[in-house]
């Protein structure tokens, strides 16, 4: 279970890291990431955000670009929050395929 404390920080981060894949633009990747979900450890040292790739040809391609550019995806976050926290959580990702998921299990459910 989740401290509020924990909560604020990951609704914080995923809004922020929101606004850097969709408003900064980066321009390595060539289709629309959501973040769907930010996850914070206790500790507040390690930030694990899910994120939705559209319009991509290759997910695990365009994940490889995201996690080659942390450094800067983490110094973008640092400039935003540098206010609100005292010292950036490293930052995880992976590809959130619950849409996916949930095709295949309507798929089955049709069929």
């Amino acid at each position: 279970m989740d401290s509020t404390r924990q909560s604020k920080i990951a609704k914080l981060i995923q809004k922020e890291l929101a606004e850097i894949f969709l408003g900064d633009g980066i321009p390595v990747y060539d289709c629309m990431i959501t973040v769907t979900q930010t996850k914070v450890t206790p500790d507040l040292s390690l930030a694990r955000s899910y994120l939705s790739i559209f319009n991509s040809e290759d997910n695990n391609k365009v994940m490889k670009a995201i996690r080659k550019n942390t450094k800067d995806i983490r110094y973008r976050l640092a400039q935003k929050v540098k206010h609100q926290l005292r010292v950036i959580p490293q930052l995880d990702f992976f590809i959130d395929d619950s849409l996916d998921y949930l095709e295949n299990i309507e798929n089955l459910l049709k069929s």
